[in-house]
C-alpha cells in the first residue's frame, strides 16, 4: 500500500506542482487535489486520508484553522510562503512545513520524514522503499524526466549545464553544477572538475587524469578531485 495523500491550496499552480510531487515518489499516492479548505472538508467526510498537505495562507478556511477544525486528527505537512507561520505549525503537531517556492528536494526530505513516522506509528501501511532512479528537468519549456542511468557525465558551462545520455541528444538546462550536484546520488556520480560531474557506472578507461568515454570525449580530473576519484579506483578497480 501507498500512502494516500491529499493537497489542498487555493493557487492551482502550486497544487499543481505538490500534485507532481506526490505523483513522482514511489510511496506517495494522489487521492484528491482541492482548492480550499471547504472542498478538503466536503472531499474528508466520504473518503479516508493518511496525509494531509495544507497551505496555510486561504481564503475562506486559513490551514491552520482547517486542521484545527478536524474531528479526526490526520498527519500533516504545512506548505505556504510565509515563514511566521512555522511555529504555529508545529504546535498542532504538522510533521514538517514547507516554505514556497518548494523544491523536490525540499520535498522529498519532508516525504521520507512523514514515510518514517507511518513506519513507526501505522503499521498497517506498508510503506515501499524510496527508489529514486531519474530526475526531472526543464528544457525548452519542458520538463524532462531523465533515467539516471542514462546519464554519462554532465558538463558545466556558466549559469547552464548540459546533460549527455546514452543514445540522446544532450539536455541543456539552467542549473548550476553544485544544485545538479546535490540532487544526485554521491554513490553513482562524482564531480571530477569544476565543470564536469560523471556517471560512474560508465568510466571505463582512465589515461593521463583523464576519463575517456570515446575518441573524442576525454574529460579531465582537476586538482582538487584527484583524491577522492582516487579512492574511488581504489575500492572499486584494484583488488
Amino acid at each position: 500500500m501507498k500512502i494516500r495523500c491529499i493537497a489542498i491550496d487555493d493557487e492551482p499552480l502550486a497544487l499543481k506542482q505538490i500534485g507532481s510531487y506526490i505523483n513522482k515518489t514511489p510511496f506517495f499516492e494522489t487521492i484528491a487535489l482541492c482548492p480550499g479548505a471547504i472542498d478538503a472538508l466536503q472531499y474528508l467526510n466520504n473518503n479516508q486520508v493518511d496525509l494531509l498537505f495544507v497551505d496555510i495562507n486561504m481564503p475562506d478556511l486559513n490551514g491552520m484553522d482547517f486542521v484545527k477544525s478536524l474531528e479526526q486528527k490526520i498527519p500533516v505537512i504545512f506548505t505556504t510562503a510565509y515563514s511566521e507561520f512555522a511555529i504555529e505549525g508545529f504546535q498542532v503537531d504538522a510533521l514538517d512545513y514547507l516554505l514556497k517556492p518548494i523544491s523536490y528536494a525540499h520535498f522529498i526530505k519532508s516525504a521520507n520524514k512523514a514515510k518514517a513516522w507511518f513506519e513507526l506509528n501505522n503499521k498497517n501501511i506498508e510503506v515501499q522503499p524510496t527508489v529514486q532512479d531519474y530526475i526531472f528537468v526543464k528544457a525548452e519549456h519542458r520538463l524532462i524526466r531523465i533515467h539516471l542511468a542514462e546519464i554519462k557525465y554532465i558538463e558545466g558551462s556558466n549559469e547552464y549545464i548540459v546533460i549527455h545520455v546514452m543514445k540522446e541528444k544532450p539536455i541543456t538546462t539552467l542549473m548550476r553544477m553544485k544544485n545538479i550536484e546535490s540532487e544526485l546520488p554521491q554513490n553513482l556520480f562524482m564531480r571530477v572538475h569544476r565543470s564536469f560531474i560523471v556517471n560512474l557506472s560508465h568510466v571505463k578507461v582512465i589515461e593521463r587524469n583523464r576519463i575517456i568515454f570515446d575518441e573524442k570525449i576525454y574529460i579531465p580530473i582537476g586538482e582538487q578531485y584527484k583524491e577522492n576519484f582516487q579512492r574511488f579506483l581504489d575500492k572499486t578497480f584494484f583488488v
